[in-house]
């Protein structure tokens, strides 16, 4: 099982009734409630941090040659330290490089859907993740989705609106699509490109937008390329960031490992009472016992079990 620090964990899957079900970690928070709490925008650094993560956990999943498919602001978590995780797995797929059928044609929320996907390309691969990533990052920065698009053909006028024209791959594949048999290609009078519409912002954001919303999926960026663009390096950003998120990855950790201790030290505790009670009905000898030695032996009892469960856990961990 593939684990990282910016994915959401899968603690365990059973069966029960012939359905499966899976039990990932807990994180109640996403950035698309960020963005709610801050419906201006949320500043630059912190931007710049949140993204960073996303980054890490892209690359890591794509290393693997798994696509998410509908990567969005409410699909990426962020716990109270700050560490953000990717998550929503049910439309990813493999990428398998010998095989010659199409993709579902059908993924993404239409709002950071990739011009390949709008116009029915099935051959598409990692880059459309890296669309929704400028989506993300333009919506983060501004309080507002980037392409709020009524319908597929709304949402294709809204980007050329923005971005320019399609590649002719795209009009091609436009003009085949029987969802679109009986219309033409919006024709756009007048257009606002990214620099116009976020003029407030750094030239290093406005570029990182502009590469990861590449008409042309095949000169978008990697996210291994998007790490090392100017937008993390400047402030010593590269350098002192990935420090900081893993001192807090650490804590968080340790704190889980404590509160796992906390909860199995007292389960046994529960459960040898409700077995002495138990025995003492049996034998018709339940009474209740103030006497002061007494209570210090049940304490005592109570202390050994919970370090014994310690001790067991670290060596577990350890191993």
């Amino acid at each position: 099982m593939l684990h990282h620090d910016h994915i959401v964990n899968l603690i365990e899957v059973f069966k029960r009734r012939k359905r499966f079900y899976l039990v990932f970690e807990f994180i109640d928070h996403t950035i698309l409630n960020e963005i709610d709490k801050f419906p201006h925008g949320i500043d630059e650094s912190t931007a710049r941090k949140i993204l960073w993560q996303v980054l890490k956990g892209i690359e890591f999943f794509h290393a693997h040659n798994i696509i998410h498919r509908d990567l969005k602001p409410e699909n990426i978590l962020i716990s109270r330290a700050g560490i953000v995780k990717v998550c929503d797995f049910g439309f990813a797929r493999t990428i398998v490089s010998s095989s010659k059928a199409p993709y579902t044609g059908y993924v993404a929320t239409r709002w950071y859907r990739a011009p390949e996907l709008l116009v029915g390309d099935t051959k598409y691969g990692k880059a459309i993740d890296i669309w929704a990533v400028g989506c993300l990052v333009a919506e983060i920065l501004c309080g507002d989705p980037l392409f709020p698009g009524d319908s597929d053909l709304d949402q294709i006028y809204q980007i050329i609106r923005c971005l320019g024209d399609l590649i002719p791959q795209h009009k091609a594949l436009f003009a085949k699509n029987p969802s679109f048999s009986s219309v033409r290609i919006p024709q756009v009078k007048e257009k606002k490109s990214i620099r116009k519409r976020f003029s407030k912002f750094s030239s290093d954001a406005v570029l990182f937008i502009e590469e990861c919303l590449n008409l042309d999926p095949n000169y978008r960026p990697t996210c291994t390329q998007l790490l090392k663009k100017g937008f993390f390096q400047k402030d010593s950003f590269c350098s002192k960031f990935p420090q900081e998120i893993r001192a807090k990855i650490h804590r968080e950790k340790h704190s889980k490992y404590l509160q796992k201790v906390h909860h199995k030290s007292s389960d046994i505790v529960k459960y040898e009472e409700k077995k002495n009670k138990q025995k003492e009905k049996e034998a018709g000898k339940l009474q209740s016992v103030d006497d002061d030695d007494d209570d210090d032996d049940g304490k005592t009892f109570i202390i050994i079990i919970i370090t014994i469960i310690i001790l067991r856990l670290f060596s577990e961990q350890k191993n």
